[in-house]
């Protein structure tokens, strides 16, 4: 929120230099923010000429801050309503969710979902479309709010593309766009569901590289939504399972695999050892078949 005018001068003088001075930077890292905790949660959707669907059932986890959280299961369990209560646009029917030892009751810029669809609006340019969050919320001037967004461009590979519109850009760089669309906001949480659903194989690979090399820079809180499992163990930190619908944690499982990750990590002895102990994990409870 922007500093109203005061009648003093003093005060005056120090609001407009508050004002003025640089926000901090969207990359700067900032491993102790973000502590996620679901707690007992369960949501269901009422039907028409029906019982309300169950959708989850007394879920229960963390994402711990400075980490890159995995929330793993198939299609139709429930993974992007935790999403959608994680942001705050949903409230649960049963148990918690905090942020920080805080109620999760409403939407707020410390939490920022990445959508399957994309966000960018049609109308803007990306320059405006990275602007619009903190120029909305009057936490920077119009210049502050440029230079960042152009500094975001920058680290995504997007120079020269700001005064581009979203359908003159591929899916690769509408996803980087939404990245930067996010970070301007300085979040302590990224929430992102699967982000990269419906990219081409090689552009899916280059995604996941810019995103894991940008947590590793900024030690960003990420919650990251996947059906794909070696997608899944090349990000995380931590994968969290979930069952088939309604929707539960099964399991978590620790990924060790050593930081800086690259597309050669996955071909080491250790990645195999975790991909085998994760897929006995989704035959277990059902996510994939063994036919």
């Amino acid at each position: 929120m922007m500093m109203q005018t005061s009648a003093t001068t003093g005060l005056a003088s120090n609001a407009t230099a508050a004002q003025q001075a640089v926000p901090v930077s969207p990359l700067a890292p900032r491993r102790r923010q973000g502590h996620l905790v679901v707690q007992g949660v369960s949501k269901r959707f009422a039907q028409r000429d029906s019982a309300p669907a169950e959708v989850l059932r007394d879920c229960s986890f963390e994402v711990e801050p400075g980490r890159l959280t995995v929330l793993m299961g198939p299609s139709g369990c429930g993974k992007s309503t935790l999403a959608y209560l994680l942001a705050g646009y949903l409230a649960p029917d049963a148990g918690s969710l905090t942020i920080d030892g805080m109620p999760i009751t409403q939407a707020g810029p410390d939490r920022m979902l990445v959508f399957q669809e994309t966000a960018l609006w049609p109308w803007m340019s990306i320059v405006e479309n990275v602007m619009f969050g903190p120029l909305a919320r009057g936490d920077m001037s119009r210049a502050q709010a440029r230079q960042a967004a152009e500094a975001l461009l920058q680290k995504f590979g997007l120079v020269g593309f700001g005064d581009r519109y979203p359908s003159q850009l591929s899916g690769g760089m509408k996803r980087r766009a939404e990245l930067a669309q996010a970070l301007i906001n300085s979040p302590k949480v990224m929430i992102l569901d699967e982000p990269f659903r419906g990219l081409d194989v090689m552009t899916r690979e280059l995604m996941q590289e810019y995103y894991v090399q940008l947590f590793e820079e900024t030690q960003l809180t990420t919650l990251f939504i996947t059906t794909e499992l070696e997608e899944a163990i090349f990000l995380a930190d931590r994968i969290v399972f979930m069952g088939t619908a309604p929707g539960r944690i099964v399991r978590g499982l620790e990924v060790d695999l050593p930081h800086p990750r690259t597309i050669g990590s996955m071909t080491s002895e250790r990645y195999l050892e975790i991909k085998k102990d994760a897929m006995a994990t989704l035959i277990e409870y059902g996510a994939v078949s063994t036919d």
